[in-house]
């Protein structure tokens, strides 16, 4: 295939998520939580939803079945324990794009609420995330890990923070990297705001990941901030400013460089209300009416978190169908915040078994009351969950 210079960037990131190594540029590694079995080995019954209206990524169709075998979207009702859904709405389990793990019942949080992917942002220690993956029947889970950070900042005050990722300069990202990929992190976090790392160390970090086959995710809440990161070429800049709305040119370069945006409205929300100066939420607000207006990909995150010292912690699940509600009023239809938590975090992260209703994926389903086209907040109204075939229990918490 032929790749001109304009779209040499973009392609390669694509090529990489799809699994493709391309001239030099390596694939993204399986992550460390990608087997299709969970630790037991269990995968739920063979059932037949009936009479469900399915969200196939566009529209919600007329009522069909939807066979749920082995633990995957399946062919053949024969023989499966019918379900009647009565006409209500199913769709692919929810994705959040941005958590922090706390512990099992974080996962029995996201799992009620019918998030059945939660991709953290930075926990530690790796055995805390280790000890959250392939739970049958609960969230699954995708983590970053330790981030760097920068000397002096927030999180290098922690007592129990690793050393090796406080970086006082760029010779030091690919041993950062290195220790990463060995913990199992399944992208990179890198955290931009002042006191932050420098641009140098930042572009080096990015350099590195990415020849480890990882993506990088970039904290940052200014737009001088968004502009470091996206001229260091990270994947995806979590949060949006809160000085000032994005100017319609940086909105654009997101666009041009493929980068995608979690804007985590409701911990924005948040911040806003504590009256801090310069922590505008109508900023924040406007960025994203920004990013939509330029055609930027936008993805739901909550930064659901129970972390010690943060003021604002948006609770696990329940938050996150107040982002998609948050996303509509600056300016996304119900249909692309649905997308914004069901197929597009599935294609940015290269999770290319959920996502989507269809013959093979994970059998990732929420069932609820209503139309969210219509009305996003009938997200609200879940009746079911099931997370890879297995029905979640709250009982089991």
């Amino acid at each position: 295939m032929c790749v001109n210079d304009t779209n040499r960037r973009d392609f390669f990131k694509t090529a990489a998520a799809a699994g493709i190594a391309v001239a030099g540029v390596p694939a993204l590694a399986a992550p460390a939580s990608a087997h299709t079995r969970d630790r037991t080995g269990h995968r739920g019954e063979r059932i037949a939803l009936t009479n469900v209206r399915i969200f196939d990524g566009d529209r919600v169709t007329a009522p069909r079945t939807v066979v749920v075998d082995d633990g995957r979207i399946g062919v053949n009702p024969l023989g499966a324990r019918r379900i009647d859904c009565g006409g209500a709405v199913l769709l692919p389990g929810l994705t959040d794009a941005h958590i922090h793990l706390k512990d099992v019942g974080t996962l029995h949080a996201l799992a009620g609420s019918g998030v059945t992917t939660g991709l953290d942002m930075a926990s530690f220690p790796p055995s805390l995330v280790d000890s959250l993956r392939g739970l049958p029947g609960l969230t699954d889970i995708r983590s970053a890990g330790t981030p760097a950070v920068a000397p002096g900042s927030p999180q290098s005050g922690i007592p129990s923070f690793p050393a090796d990722a406080v970086l006082t300069g760029p010779d030091q990202a690919d041993r950062f990297v290195r220790s990463r990929v060995a913990e199992g992190s399944d992208y990179i976090k890198v955290i931009v705001d002042e006191p932050g790392l420098s641009p140098e160390t930042v572009a080096a970090v990015t350099r590195a990941a990415h020849a480890a086959g990882r993506l990088v995710m970039a904290h940052a809440v200014s737009t001088a901030m968004v502009v470091r990161a996206l001229d260091a070429d990270v994947d995806m800049i979590h949060h949006v400013p809160m000085d000032s709305a994005l100017p319609a040119s940086v909105a654009a370069r997101y666009v041009s460089t493929g980068t995608v945006a979690v804007p985590t409205l409701t911990m924005m929300e948040g911040f806003g209300n504590l009256g801090i100066p310069g922590m505008d939420y109508a900023a924040a607000e406007g960025s994203v009416a920004a990013l939509r207006r330029a055609g930027a990909r936008i993805l739901a995150g909550t930064d659901a978190n129970l972390t010690p010292g943060i003021p604002v912690q948006p609770p696990y699940g329940t938050s996150l169908h107040h982002e998609l509600e948050l996303l509509v009023r600056a300016g996304l239809t119900p249909r692309e915040a649905l997308r914004a938590t069901t197929v597009l975090p599935a294609q940015a992260f290269g999770l290319r078994d959920r996502g989507t209703i269809r013959v093979g994926n994970r059998a990732d389903l929420v069932l609820i009351d209503g139309d969210p086209l219509s009305d996003i907040t009938a997200t609200r109204a879940v009746r079911r969950v099931w997370v890879g075939g297995v029905e979640y229990t709250p009982t089991a918490a």
